[in-house]
């Protein structure tokens, strides 16, 4: 883990700020294959269909995103989580301007 992040109380919705047609991430902790990354979309951005070694958990902090997992499509809002299973394809867009935690695990 970055040592800058460790014993600090952080308010994770203000510690990244939206760009204009950008996704900005923010990485926190990295570990062989884990990881806790923050990202910050901006209205209508995409991280395109791909595959990852491992699961990864997705927590939307701010706004809501279309995920799709093996073309089935899920909406998600504030407060919301899902698992994306690991070795199985899925992409990300942005509804709104959106905040998520993403957790390699």
């Amino acid at each position: 883990m970055t040592n800058q992040f460790k014993k600090k109380v952080i308010d994770i919705k203000k510690f990244i700020d939206y760009q204009e047609n950008s996704i900005v991430s923010k990485v926190f902790a990295e570990k062989e294959n884990t990881s806790l990354t923050l990202f910050a979309f901006d209205k209508d951005q995409v991280i395109a269909t791909h595959t990852a070694p491992v699961d990864a958990v997705v927590q939307i902090l701010e706004g809501s995103l279309k995920i799709t997992i093996s073309d089935e499509n899920f909406a998600l809002k504030e407060g919301e989580i899902i698992i994306m299973p690991k070795n199985e394809p899925h992409g990300l867009k942005a509804i709104t301007t959106t905040k998520i935690l993403l957790f390699k695990v």
